[in-house]
Order: structure tokens, then C-alpha cells, then sequence
């Protein structure tokens, strides 16, 4: 493993690899903070965002899409311009989005989450077109975490941080529609309560365990098929990354007992290549 030299985040989040650029994109959802680093060096650029950035998605143009505390907006890193283009949650005042991931074909699924310490379902998940229309896909959540798509894109996978459940349904590109949910697990807190998750080739969901310091790879019929000790207390997401997406990349938080990597992003090989992820069709 190692342990690349990139700001320490209050809660980093949403590493997306940028193929074009060799880069990783990611946020520092409280600082707030979008981030671009060099994996190889840590050289890291950075822009401040206006509120809470709980997740990004790359955009076919070359813009990325934030899901801001308020909305989903793009932005223009060469400008620093901000274009607003749906705000799913506007109705739900204790809420702000959390993770997002562009799908296969392009679209934005989002989640919300119940900001307040004491939180209820009162989130949501939202898929978006590119002409900013939205549809609700899921209702009753505390905190929307976790997607990804299946190697075929035909599943996508979620969960629910706070209630610990990770489901599949199957993902229908067409029209931005999933179908009924399957849990397929609900790992207690010491085997990792699941945050941010990305799919290998083989179909394997891996899921930070932010309360264990591990990163758990489930095989969709429910089975723990590994579970790999990370140097970080808290976890957030992993992306795969690199030629062949065959390096993997970790980011974390920092709780109130940080360690001094607490915060970082790591570098790990778990001998298997990742999905590629989609770009938002702008």
C-alpha cells in the first residue's frame, strides 16, 4: 500500500479517474473542495466550492457535474464558472446530496441524506438526464451511498450507510429507471458499515467499511469474498484507476481521534482490474 501526498480531507470522497488527463478527481465534501491530483506525484489542484460537495461525475465536454449541498450544477474548471441544473431536494431543507456517480450510457444518479445528527429517512435517489429532467427512484433513505454499475451495466448497486444495507436492482439505461431491490447485505460495524463502492470486472462490489478501517469486496450473492485492512481508521471510496484500471485508490476522513494518514488517499493492488465509469452526456 501506499499512502499518496494529497491535501489530508476532512471527508474526501468521490475519487473518478480521468482517463484523458491521468488524473484522479475527487472532493473534500466539508472543506469544501474540489480536487485534482496526479497519482504518481500527489501534485494536487484544487478550487473551492460554495457549500457542501458531496459527490462529482466527469462530463462528456470536459465540465464536471457537483452535487452540491443545494443542487446538481456543473463546473467549468478553466473558468470557475457554476451552471445550476437540478436540485432534487429543494423541498427537503435538512438534507443536502450526498454520493453520485455517472452511469454507463450518461446519465447522474444521486443520493440525498438527512443532514442533522439525528437523522431519519427523508432521502431520496435521483436519477438526472442532461436536459436536467429528474426522476425519484427510491424514497426513505438516510444516507444515499455507494453506487455503481455491474460490468454489463445492467445492475446498479447502492446502499444505505446509515441502516447498513447494500442492495442491487436492475438498471435500465433507457429510461433512467431501476427495478425492485435485493439486499444483499448488512454488514454490522465491526465488519465495516459501507460507505462509497466500486465494481471489478469479475462483478465483485467493493464497499469502504468506514467504521472497520477495511475495504470489503461482496460477491453479489451476498458472500464476504475479502475484506483488506487499510491504514486509515475511516475509508470512504475506492476507484479504480491507471491502464486497465488495475490500481486501486482509497480516500478517507478524519474523525476526532484522526491519525496522522487519517485524511489521506492510498494506493493498493488487489490483483483485479475495475469498471470503467461513465461520463455525464452533456
Amino acid at each position: 500500500m501506499r499512502i499518496l501526498d494529497t491535501p489530508r480531507a476532512r471527508v474526501g470522497e468521490s475519487p473518478v479517474w480521468d482517463e484523458a488527463t491521468g488524473r484522479i478527481w475527487w472532493v473534500d465534501i466539508l472543506a469544501p473542495a474540489l480536487h485534482c491530483t496526479d497519482p504518481d506525484s500527489g501534485a494536487t489542484e484544487s478550487w473551492t466550492m460554495p457549500e457542501a460537495v458531496g459527490s462529482i461525475a466527469l462530463c462528456r465536454s470536459g465540465r464536471v457535474l457537483v452535487a452540491l449541498r443545494s443542487g446538481v450544477a456543473f463546473f467549468d474548471p478553466a473558468s470557475g464558472r457554476f451552471e445550476k441544473l437540478a436540485s432534487p431536494e429543494a423541498d427537503r431543507p435538512h438534507n443536502r446530496l450526498n454520493d453520485g456517480k455517472a452511469s454507463p450510457g450518461g446519465r447522474f444518479v444521486v443520493g440525498g441524506m438527512d443532514d442533522r445528527p439525528e437523522k431519519e429517512p427523508i432521502a431520496a435517489l435521483w436519477s438526472l438526464a442532461a436536459d436536467g429532467s429528474v426522476q425519484k427512484l427510491v424514497d426513505g433513505l438516510m444516507v444515499s451511498n455507494g453506487l455503481a454499475w455491474s460490468p454489463d451495466g445492467a445492475t446498479l448497486w447502492h446502499t444505505d450507510s446509515r441502516t447498513r444495507c447494500i442492495w442491487t436492482a436492475l438498471w435500465e439505461e433507457a429510461t433512467g429507471r431501476i427495478g425492485p431491490r435485493r439486499l444483499v447485505a448488512q454488514p454490522d460495524d465491526a465488519v465495516g458499515r459501507p460507505d462509497g463502492g466500486a465494481v471489478d470486472v469479475e462483478g465483485g462490489y467493493w464497499s469502504a467499511g468506514v467504521s472497520a478501517g477495511v475495504l470489503n469486496r461482496w460477491l453479489p450473492d451476498g458472500r464476504l469474498d475479502r475484506a483488506v485492512k487499510l491504514p486509515l481508521r475511516a475509508p470512504t471510496m475506492p476507484c479504480f484507476a491507471g491502464p486497465g484500471l488495475r490500481r486501486l485508490f482509497v480516500t478517507s476522513l478524519r474523525g476526532p481521534d484522526a491519525g496522522p494518514d487519517d485524511g489521506a488517499m492510498i494506493e493498493l493492488d488487489v490483483g483485479i482490474a475495475g469498471v470503467p465509469v461513465g461520463r455525464f452526456a452533456d
